[in-house]
């Protein structure tokens, strides 16, 4: 078995089980992908459609067949030279419900129990009527409604002999301690007490009460968690708390099964979800590195020795990935954020400002919508984030003389203003540098009188400080920037969604050839086997629907006109709604804008009459986007608050643009838009496919998109993949230039994926190793063109992708270029092998030295090519 040279991300659930996969494993083996990637697979919370909520780390989920589906999806898996990467969720776990043990037993016996040290609990928190209990805001009203209304019951479990207080499904254990008196008050029948706590009567509902308030934990309405949460979360996700793996025993009980699964043999690599959500990312990666390595010489004979660690995180733009984690990199947002920026046209950047200044009517750059976001961000569902960090801080000033006069809302006030212009997700242990230039950016905003609070704050929140408050800022730092950034920044700038995704950076819009150079050969140098991804189950638009509206870019003065056009014919469409803030239009011209940019993007084109393609289903999927798309950006609805006007509006609007009607022209305006961008957005999606296969890394494939990905945000993303037909689609054993006449339906894509990953296959070190080299591009068209080589002794393997591909006038009917493009643009390359040189793609294209350095290869075709020379 071989290394990791190709992934595929599969992901699992009840309706796509493991014993589902192992009918895969020959398509994904003939595709040239050499390890699945499986998302979570330990036992979730049933009926779960992605994993990460967690509820029993020692086994694998039963809803997916557990250990016996797992062995026989290895052992197909084996048969054909292949492994497999366990996605795994060491920083957080499902809880309310029930199911989860350690959780249950920390709400039976508080800071008593054997798991209190699991999860990352404040026993001290700023609300004294918290000390020494844990807030549950699980309670779907007020405490005192569901007190009176019968929703809170005591049950009496007769197969254990346990009580607990039950919320619908969630159970709220209560501490054997108060058995004794609860059957003492009932002549020890359990019927007794319960019928003694019965909140049917206004006794029964004091007795209940009375319980309930001498118990480890304080129930909640839901809405409390925002403002008085004493635990940590994932993000401000209440169902999921966030455990202390920095604790050795934790982290043997969260990874003991995953350590198991390695020695058997049963898994290959990790991948660690979150990774910027735990306490120390150094310390832990270090912890899981030597359990795999000491369990290394215990696996099968037949298992590879190397073993890939990946963490999922989020860089930002100049950030770099810490150098002494012993990791392998990424899972590749890094990598789309280069290619992503290498396919948008710079020069439309300002006519793409105007038009959304013109439809928000307010931030006129992502920095500012970032920074608003943030702000909301800490008042809302992260206020009570905020206070605990506060609250610790308070404490450590109080016990230092220089700082007891800091008061907690001096230490806010200034706290604030670090934490809306932080620039990363977080900080690392050595890492001073970062803290200390946003504390130099806040400077300038600051009184006098609040230059020795930033000052002190400085010292405790960078290398040396206390270790609590550093915890307690990194762990705000996170969910801040996910919450602000992704799940609001994302939905509320509308510059071009094409830059809006997992990873990327809106306020940068353009990329250059020799950035995009100068990343791979730094990845290439310190992170030579990192994930390259450009589609994962987070992403916000399919890696296709990207490329699609990223023509924009290039097209930027013809998409005001289009865009403003559609504006004023949809108009009569757009109605003014009393909402609690205040009448308003719904849509506003923001959401508008990002309406017809996801429209276009995900617009199914082909030859088959319109009504055949905007279907219920299309008007679905896009309907359920855009609820979600309205709720995250928190201007007019949200998760918390919806306003319903406002959503029966806007989707009003949007059934009122997709409406079959003979009358409506819409959807045909649309079309016609859509099919003119379509060719150079699959150039694009081309361009970025055979990028990501050839750059130095490992090249992921998210399940479904070796087909044109144009998918939504979750859950569309997610939805089930038509394998039965790319299975029949590969088995065809087509080249890329005879499909070029058909890319519409995706199989082009497909076939250029198997072509790259079999040469891989047959030529491992080319990539693994070989040399990464620039090909200079000389000529009128360089600014459309990218060139490098891969080199290993005796084999050279030249890339040539387009890039800006408007401009190349590809052809609708099968995506070539006038072949006077080229005259005048030629590779600048002198030590160029002689050749021949024959072609990956175009199995039947042998040339000699002269014709590739004229670019002879893409003369009235399609202008990508992968030659290979020895």
């Amino acid at each position: 078995m071989t290394g990791v040279r190709a992934t595929v991300r599969l992901q699992f659930h009840a309706g796509f089980t493991l014993d589902d996969a192992v009918k895969l494993v020959d398509y994904f083996a003939d595709l040239g992908i050499s390890h699945l990637y499986a998302s979570p697979l330990l036992a979730a919370r049933p009926g779960s459609t992605h994993g990460y909520d967690t509820l029993d780390y020692s086994r694998i989920n039963p809803e997916l067949g557990g250990r016996e589906a797992l062995a026989r999806l290895v052992a197909r898996l084996r048969a054909r030279g292949m492994g497999l990467i366990l996605d795994i969720v060491p920083n957080h776990m499902a809880v309310g419900g029930s199911g989860n043990a350690w959780w249950e037993d920390v709400l039976a016996w508080g800071q008593a129990s054997r798991c209190a040290h699991m999860f990352d609990i404040d026993w001290n928190p700023p609300d004294e009527s918290l000390r020494g209990r844990v807030l549950l805001p699980f309670l779907a009203e007020p405490y005192g409604d569901c007190l009176e209304n019968g929703t809170l019951r005591l049950r009496h479990d007769a197969a254990d002999g346990s009580f607990a207080c039950w919320h619908y499904e969630h159970r709220f254990p209560i501490c054997p301690d108060h058995y004794a008196d609860l059957f003492a008050d009932a002549d020890g029948s359990p019927d007794a007490v319960l019928a003694r706590m019965a909140p049917d009567s206004p006794e029964g509902r004091a007795r209940l009460h009375a319980l309930l308030e001498r118990q480890h934990y304080r129930l909640a309405w839901w809405r409390t968690a925002s403002d008085l949460i004493n635990w940590r979360r994932f993000f401000d996700i209440t169902t999921l708390a966030g455990l202390s793996v920095e604790h050795p025993d934790v982290f043997d009980a969260v990874h003991r099964t995953v350590i198991d699964l390695y020695e058997d043999g049963l898994i290959d690599g990790v991948r660690v979800d979150h990774i910027d959500g735990l306490t120390d990312p150094h310390a832990y990666t270090s912890r899981l590195h030597r359990a795999l390595s000491a369990a290394a010489p215990r696996r099968p004979p037949e298992a590879p020795s190397h073993t890939p660690l990946y963490v999922e995180k989020i860089l930002a733009a100049d950030e770099a990935l810490p150098a002494d984690w012993p990791i392998d990199g990424t899972t590749g947002y890094d990598f789309l954020e280069q290619v992503d920026l290498l396919l948008h046209d710079q020069r439309g950047a300002d006519a793409l400002d105007d038009l959304w200044v013109w439809g928000a009517g307010g931030a006129t750059s992502f920095r500012e919508e970032e920074q608003a976001a943030r702000e909301a961000v800490l008042n809302g569902t992260l206020a009570a984030d905020l206070a605990r960090l506060v609250h610790v801080l308070s404490g450590l000033a109080r016990r230092d003389p220089r700082a007891r006069d800091f008061t907690p809302p001096a230490l806010d006030r200034v706290l604030r203003q670090i934490l809306i212009r932080f620039p990363v997700y977080r900080t690392y242990d050595e890492d001073s540098a970062v803290l200390h230039t946003i504390c130099q950016t806040v400077r300038p905003t600051l009184v006098p009188a609040q230059q020795p609070v930033l000052d002190w704050l400085e010292r405790q929140l960078g290398p040396g400080g206390p270790a609590e408050a550093i915890a307690c800022f990194v762990h705000l730092t996170a969910p801040l920037a996910a919450k602000s950034v992704e799940d609001t920044g994302f939905y509320r700038y509308g510059r071009l969604l094409s830059r809006n995704d997992v990873g990327t950076h809106p306020g940068h819009f353009g990329g250059t050839v020799a950035a995009f150079h100068a990343a791979n050969i730094a990845r290439q140098r310190d992170w030579p086997r990192a994930m390259l991804a450009t589609a994962t189950h987070d992403h916000k638009r399919g890696e296709d629907a990207r490329a699609r509206i990223a023509v924009l870019s290039e097209l930027a003065q013809e998409w005001v006109r289009v865009a403003t056009r559609w504006s004023e014919f949809n108009a009569p469409l757009r109605h003014r709604v009393a909402t609690r803030s205040g009448p308003c239009t719904a849509p506003d011209r923001a959401d508008e804008l990002i309406l017809y940019q996801t429209l276009l993007g995900a617009w199914p084109i082909g030859d088959s009459p319109l009504e055949h393609r905007i279907t219920p289903d299309f008007h679905d999927r896009i309907a359920a986007w855009q609820v979600k798309a309205l709720r995250e950006a928190k201007r007019h609805t949200s998760w918390i608050d919806p306003e319903p006007a406002y959503e029966e509006a806007c989707g009003a609007y949007l059934a009122a643009l997709l409406s079959a009607h003979p009358e409506n022209r819409f959807p045909w305006m649309v079309d016609a838009f859509a099919n003119q961008i379509a060719p150079a957005g699959a150039l694009n999606g081309l361009a970025q496919t055979l990028l990501r296969l050839t750059s130095p890394g490992v090249p992921d494939l998210y399940q479904g998109c070796e087909f044109w990905d144009f998918s939504l945000v979750d859950p569309d993303n997610r939805r089930p993949v038509d394998f039965p037909v790319r299975m029949a689609a590969l088995a065809e054993s087509a080249d890329v230039g005879s499909l070029l006449p058909h890319w519409r339906d995706g199989r082009v894509k497909q076939t250029l994926i198997a072509a790259v990953l079999r040469f891989r296959a047959t030529y491992p070190a080319l990539f693994a190793d070989g040399a990464y080299r620039p090909v200079r591009v000389a000529g009128t068209r360089r600014q459309h063109l990218l060139a490098f080589t891969r080199v290993t002794e005796g084999t050279t393997m030249l890339v040539v992708a387009p890039r800006l591909s408007a401009a190349l006038m590809p052809d609708p009917a099968n995506l070539s270029c006038p072949a006077m493009l080229w005259r005048g643009t030629t590779l600048d390359w002198d030590d160029a092998p002689a050749g021949p040189w024959r072609s990956l793609l175009h199995p039947d294209r042998i040339i000699d030295r002269a014709a590739m350095l004229d670019l002879a290869m893409l003369a009235g075709g399609a202008p990508l090519d992968v030659l290979v020379s020895g």
